[in-house]
């Protein structure tokens, strides 16, 4: 079904993204980790994985056998990607540098991070590769990942992604109680300083209540996207690309905006047409048949206006001139530009993360890079001048505080 902007926009505001019954189960998952440690993290593991492995903590050794034996190609894409994304986040780290002569800002990486790693449904090396290679070139010193095991394994290029990246350590537990166990640490799994990485509802949920205890990047929900179209695209890369957003799960959101009704109309067939045919169909038709959203507007400002509503975590612009759109896009993700950046490269290959901001946190939230593992503070050494130039006004704003020793440090420099 095709919507105008304002029914859509109606409908978009009224939809809950998550299911607050959640939160219950998890604050009481939390709370027994951090009084009970391994035993509630075994526990939780056999009764949400249905088994335990025989150690939580896979070998290091197993992370270079898994490179070694890896299929070539696949390895070499995997290093292909590494490069790509450390050539990247290279080039924005921030550095120290001077602000004025009196005051700048200097940077360190943080200690230790934990990296949650989706599993189950399927394999995410691709994550390890957005996550753990960002905190290589911040200079994180131990990087932990957490991932739960497939019938007991994880898999090849997952921890061959490992090696690659310099994980430090890894342990195959996942969920709500493995976030847990990175916030408050367990007798096996250490206390890291932040997590970071997508999940379920169930992590989700869990990095928003360790907050505080611990830094998070961002609380995520069901991945989407958002897609301008005009006449000059190819249906077939539209489909696809909805296709690619929606195959991450059930609950994976595809908007596409468009002025042209026709076009719509048009897109709507042709998606029914290949969907028939498509792989992973059943994920697919559980995604698009309740959150899968065809957009008709009355003009570009129109179109801007709703993709800026939406704040996806990810928007394509793939029309005769997508460049036009550029300054009117204040909240996204990430944004790609034309039919040679489809959102997959990104989600790969590209260089920017892919750990992005969802459900509609675009518009205060940016995706994860490598500065989100660096902290920073201040450094102040006023010389003698501009403390003669500024005191004065110090003075008087510390005597309307009623902050009377702050007053006399400030005076008793002069006195001298």
């Amino acid at each position: 079904m095709i919507l105008d902007a304002q029914s859509f926009l109606q409908q978009l505001h009224n939809t809950a993204p998550f299911d607050a019954q959640i939160h219950t189960a998890v604050a009481e998952i939390c709370t027994r980790i951090k009084q009970e440690g391994d035993r509630a993290l075994v526990a939780y593991t056999k009764a949400f994985d249905g088994h335990v492995p025989t150690s939580l903590e896979v070998p290091q050794h197993m992370l270079k056998e898994a490179y070694d034996t890896l299929d070539i190609e696949l390895r070499q894409a995997l290093e292909h990607s590494y490069a790509r994304i450390a050539q990247y986040q290279s080039q924005i780290r921030y550095n120290d540098g001077d602000a004025t002569n009196d005051m700048y800002e200097t940077y360190h990486p943080l200690e230790r991070v934990g990296i949650y790693v989706p599993g189950g449904k399927a394999s995410y090396p691709s994550t390890v590769l957005m996550t753990a290679t960002l905190a290589k070139v911040a200079g994180v010193s131990d990087i932990i990942v957490v991932t739960p095991s497939q019938n007991g394994n994880i898999a090849q290029s997952v921890l061959a992604a490992c090696w690659i990246t310099g994980v430090t350590r890894v342990f195959q537990v996942g969920g709500a109680q493995s976030i847990a166990a990175l916030a408050y640490g367990t007798e096996t799994i250490p206390k890291v300083d932040k997590i970071v990485g997508p999940g379920n509802q169930y992590v989700a949920y869990a990095k928003k209540y360790v907050y505080g205890e611990v830094g998070i990047d961002q609380i995520a929900g069901p991945s989407e996207i958002a897609i301008i179209i005009d006449t000059s695209c190819d249906l077939d890369d539209i489909t696809y690309d909805i296709f690619a957003q929606a195959e991450h799960d059930e609950l994976a959101r595809t908007f596409v905006i468009s002025e042209d009704k026709a076009l719509l109309q048009y897109l709507e067939r042709h998606i029914q047409t290949k969907i028939a045919y498509a792989e992973r169909k059943a994920i697919l038709t559980e995604s698009m048949q309740h959150h899968h959203y065809l957009i008709h507007t009355e003009s570009f400002e129109d179109s801007c206006r709703v993709l800026n509503d939406i704040a996806p975590e990810h928007a394509s612009i793939q029309t005769k001139s997508p460049q036009q759109y550029v300054p009117y896009i204040h909240y996204v993700g990430s944004l790609f530009l034309g039919r040679w950046s489809p959102e997959a490269m990104g989600d790969y290959i590209a260089g920017p993360s892919h750990v992005l901001p969802t459900n509609g946190t675009a518009r205060f939230q940016h995706g994860l890079s490598v500065n989100d593992f660096l902290t920073k503070h201040t450094v102040i050494q006023l010389s003698k001048e501009t403390y003669d130039h500024t005191y004065h006004d110090a003075v008087l704003l510390a005597q309307d505080e009623a902050l009377y020793n702050h007053q006399r440090s400030l005076l008793i420099r002069k006195k001298r």
